[in-house]
């Protein structure tokens, strides 16, 4: 991130959308607005030019959409943070973008001070899932059938606490509410955290949530 100002793209096909996000954001002093897109393939294009430290990307857009334009610019190993914007029309594509590799999701009608907290939250490289979007992803993982025993054998890797500590992520758990579970210090289940990612070759929590519920960890509802 950057030492001053946290760079930001956005990108929307909606002209006024577009408009209304960055008039919000500019609005903080904390961000500097350094581009917009109309489209996934000018957002491709801009990151690899303009370097943002986040890129606040719709999902539906003509020419490329947010999902392939988020794998792309994943795939181009820039140090970039992918926060979407999503509307309850788009659920279907949650979980597509999220193993795109997308930090998170806010909804389009969040407030202005949750969504620029949510722009810091993701560049400071934690996740962010809407508890909307986090009921989407939870379905759409159940109706995939059964579990992935080869990816399940993942998890042989996690002490027993660890499994624990990834069990409350899934369940949508903060640092703090897990800490507070478990009986432990908050920074105790930070450095955990970091060792599941790490041991498992994780991008964030959101991912371990997938990976929590794709191995049978957590069951939807359970």
């Amino acid at each position: 991130m950057s030492a001053e100002l946290l760079r930001v793209l956005v990108v929307d096909d909606d002209h006024l959308m577009r408009a209304g996000l960055c008039a919000v954001l500019s609005a903080d002093d904390s961000i500097r607005i350094v581009g917009e897109a109309a489209n996934g393939a000018e957002a491709v294009e801009l990151t690899a030019r303009l370097s943002p430290d986040v890129v606040l990307m719709d999902i539906r857009m003509p020419v490329l959409d947010g999902i392939e334009a988020t794998r792309r610019i994943v795939a181009s190993g820039a140090a970039v943070r992918i926060l979407i914007l999503t509307t309850f029309e788009d659920d279907d594509y949650v979980l597509g973008a999220l193993r795109a590799g997308a930090a998170g999701f806010v909804l389009k009608r969040i407030q202005p001070e949750q969504l620029i907290a949510g722009i810091h939250t993701v560049a400071d490289g934690d996740s962010l899932l809407a508890p909307q979007v986090t009921a989407t992803v939870i379905g759409q993982l159940a109706g995939q059938g059964a579990p992935d025993t080869r990816t399940a054998k993942k998890l042989q890797c996690l002490t027993p606490r660890e499994r624990d500590v990834l069990t409350h992520i899934a369940h949508g758990l903060s640092n703090a509410e897990i800490a507070g579970a478990l009986v432990v210090e908050e920074s105790t289940v930070k450095t955990h955290v970091k060792r599941i990612l790490a041991k498992l070759a994780l991008r964030d929590r959101v991912h371990a949530v997938i990976l929590a519920y794709e191995t049978g960890l957590v069951r939807p509802g359970g």
